[in-house]
């Protein structure tokens, strides 16, 4: 199997883990990388034994040999460099969220396609134990038809604290984690016919909403709401980055619980069964559950890449996300339901 050379873009919060989770991966490496603030990407070569450096990308993808490229920067630079990548005709894994506008993220979809290129979205939430778990479960059809659920990520966790450019936004919960948590209602649910959302803003000191309740009518006819809070506010038992689930179905409930617990009540009773992240070394253990599953998100998006399989969060899926995340901002300007074609 011929190892895989890549170029990473980027060496801000997140990069360390992305990094670390190619290393649990065979057939794989980081041949370069690239960061407007060279120092900071020298750090992450020493660290990773990554040969080369560049501080301008054009360079980097001009004079390595690349089979594909990993965007870890801003989403404001997204559009950017996944153009130049369509444009050395590479394959692009890029960060969530794609854009900051759906225009752009249609123009980057429409880039690669045109080079003929794979364009795929690191979205790994839904890679994560308990969720996988959860679809396996309704799948099964251990409580029978879902009719409502609800997903909560409500938290106390200092994120702006951590990453002070989230204060900056103009969009910010549902842009940031929203996405993440509308990409799980999907892989669990399927497709939404309308979007109806309300936001609110409890830090003065921030440009976008921190809190927002959405509510997508899904075409099976299933209501679901996703209830997103990062005000930092006191809560009894934190959970972040855990996703709470509740579903409803015609012959049961399924939980997710605090804990990596999955809860199923039927006619026959309650069983429960822990789901818990596997471990790795370089993970922290505040964000073991998001960062375990980059690395089987990874190695699906390293499968497509082979042309060995498909990818989960291609860019064309993930751009169905992208409309419920838009749609919902739509939603929450106007005050009322948006439907989707």
């Amino acid at each position: 199997m011929k190892t895989l050379r890549f170029g990473f873009f980027g060496a801000g919060f997140w990069a360390p883990c992305q990094l670390a989770a190619w290393r649990e991966l065979k057939g794989v490496e980081c041949a370069a990388i690239y960061n407007r603030t060279g120092a900071k990407a020298e750090k992450l070569a020493a660290q990773f034994g990554i040969p080369a450096v560049y501080d301008d990308p054009r360079e980097m993808l001009h004079w390595e040999r690349l089979d594909f490229v990993d965007i870890a920067t801003g989403n404001d630079t997204h559009e950017e460099f996944v153009l130049l990548a369509a444009k050395h005709r590479l394959p692009v894994i890029c960060q969530k969220p794609m854009a900051p506008t759906l225009a752009a993220c249609k123009r980057m979809v429409a880039a690669c396609q045109r080079a003929r290129v794979p364009f795929l979205i690191h979205e790994n939430y839904r890679w994560q134990a308990p969720i996988r778990a959860l679809r396996a479960a309704l799948a099964r059809g251990t409580i029978g038809t879902p009719f409502r659920a609800r997903f909560d990520s409500i938290s106390g966790f200092p994120d702006i604290t951590m990453q002070p450019f989230l204060a900056e936004l103009k969009q910010y919960i549902i842009a940031d984690m929203g996405v993440h948590i509308l990409d799980m209602a999907r892989f669990v649910f399927g497709e939404a016919a309308n979007v109806y959302c309300r936001t609110q803003r409890i830090h003065r000191n921030i440009k976008g909403e921190d809190v927002a309740t959405i509510v997508l009518g899904m075409k099976s006819g299933a209501t679901v709401s996703c209830q997103l809070a990062l005000a930092e506010n006191f809560v009894e038992k934190e959970c972040f980055p855990e996703t709470l689930v509740f579903v409803e179905g015609d012959k049961g409930t399924l939980e997710l619980a605090p804990g990596h617990w999955l809860r199923v009540t039927t006619k026959d009773g309650t069983h429960a069964r822990r789901h818990p992240p596997p471990r790795y070394a370089w993970a922290d253990p505040a964000y073991v559950l998001s960062q375990a599953a980059i690395v089987p998100c990874h190695k699906n998006l390293l499968q497509a890449i082979r042309r060995r399989g498909r990818a989960e969060t291609s860019a064309e899926d993930n751009l169905k996300t992208l409309r419920l995340a838009f749609a919902a901002y739509d939603s929450a300007l106007s005050g009322r339901a948006i439907n989707l074609k």
